[in-house]
């Protein structure tokens, strides 16, 4: 499993990412972040995209319950602005479900598809289990 700076490193090596956090989703709190620094500031960041992803990810529209039965969890966000992409991707079953990779993503130099694949990997690498050589 790679640590959370690894996957930051990796994130922000996304060509055209300026700015890479992992948030802790359920409280608001940015555990790390790497790139460029945010607009608003890291912590308005973080809590602003972590209400945006909750509303999206507790949502009976988006999430389990919107067809009466088992449906999926919502797997990304993708928000679009005149300069930038903004995505954000859930990390399943880590600290039971409550951290996301948050990319933000240049819009003339960054490809969204590349960015969104590469984000469901490092994503699904960083919620794999330690083992017990990993183990600290």
């Amino acid at each position: 499993m790679p640590g959370i700076d690894m996957t930051l490193l990796e994130a922000i090596s996304v060509p055209g990412a300026r700015g890479a956090t992992i948030v802790d989703w359920t409280c608001g709190f940015a555990l790390d972040s790497a790139g460029e620094a945010w607009p608003a500031g890291i912590d308005a960041t973080a809590g602003d995209t972590a209400e945006l992803a909750r509303i999206v990810r507790e949502s009976a529209v988006f999430g389990a319950g919107h067809d009466g039965g088992d449906a999926p969890q919502v797997e990304d966000v993708i928000v679009t602005t005149g300069s930038a992409y903004h995505l954000i991707r859930f990390v399943a079953d880590a600290l039971e479900g409550g951290l996301f990779v948050h990319l933000w993503l240049d819009r003339e130099a960054g490809n969204l598809a590349l960015a969104r694949r590469r984000l469901q990997a490092l994503a699904e690498e960083l919620a794999q289990p330690y083992t017990a050589t990993e183990a600290p």
